[in-house]
């Protein structure tokens, strides 16, 4: 009877012992389960990520030059707008005049070419006439032949000499004031564009100062604008300048070279009509 009592003790320690250990085995097991049972979710999940690829990224917008003459119109004041729209009529004049005189002179050289043509002809009107209309050369033989068509009244107590000379010597002059037009707006543009741009200049590292003073210190993001601007500035008015001084001295030298020709022709007229004169 005993035995059979520590038996049954010894079948129920068993049994409750197999019961501890599958509980906890069973415990263990069930996050196994659950993972197992998520991983396909988990794997879906990264699956289905490729396929809602994001939209590509748009091109990068070009970076402006904050530095650039954009910024400086943009972030410049009153002053510096002026300063700026002088030097463009400064350079824009100046490289009108440059065009227009250049054009003007190969066209004078062009006719002083065909001068030749009135000394073959039978009379000096008559060569004066082929010239070609608003060149000088027809203009000074047209005021010679007008002295000599007017020496009467009070000039015919004028030597012929006198007043032939007078009336060409006038003629050639006009010419060559005609000629000069622009050159002094050249002369001018080339001496004081310099001082425009340094005005600009000033005017820049005026605003860098006091950029600096209302920062409290010299950093480079305070400075560079202002700098900047006061560079450009220099630089604008150089190039304004340098065209205007070699535009000036080459202008100058062609009209030298045109005017020799026409006061030649002058010469050679007066010298003609006196001879035509005493002749008659």
């Amino acid at each position: 009877m005993k035995l059979r009592r520590f038996f049954s003790s010894l079948s129920l320690a068993f049994a409750i012992a197999c019961g501890a250990v599958s509980a906890p085995a069973f415990a263990q097991s069930a996050p196994a389960t659950t993972t197992t049972e998520s991983a396909p979710a988990v794997a879906g999940t990264i699956d289905a990520a490729p396929a809602a690829k994001p939209a590509a990224a748009p091109a990068a917008a070009k970076v402006e030059n904050p530095y650039g003459l954009e910024a400086l119109w943009a972030g410049s004041d009153a002053v510096a707008k002026v300063v700026l729209v002088l030097m463009i009529i400064m350079s824009a004049g100046s490289w009108y005049i440059i065009v227009v005189k250049l054009i003007e002179q190969t066209r004078m050289y062009r006719q002083a070419k065909a001068v030749e043509g009135v000394w073959k002809s039978a009379t000096i009107k008559h060569g004066a006439e082929n010239l070609e209309n608003g060149s000088p050369f027809r203009f000074i033989a047209e005021a010679g032949l007008e002295a000599t068509n007017k020496h009467d009244s009070l000039l015919e107590h004028v030597d012929l000499n006198d007043w032939v000379t007078l009336s060409i010597q006038r003629a050639i002059e006009r010419v060559q004031s005609r000629m000069q037009n622009g050159l002094a707006f050249l002369a001018t543009v080339g001496s004081t564009a310099p001082f425009v741009g340094l005005f600009g200049t000033v005017w820049g590292i005026y605003h860098a100062l006091t950029a600096i003073g209302i920062a409290g210190q010299a950093s480079i993001d305070k400075v560079a604008g202002p700098v900047g601007e006061a560079l450009i500035m220099t630089a604008i008015g150089l190039a304004v300048a340098v065209p205007a001084v070699l535009g000036y001295n080459w202008l100058v030298r062609r009209n030298k070279g045109v005017m020799d020709q026409v006061r030649g022709f002058g010469n050679e007229l007066h010298t003609v009509i006196l001879s035509s004169a005493k002749r008659a």
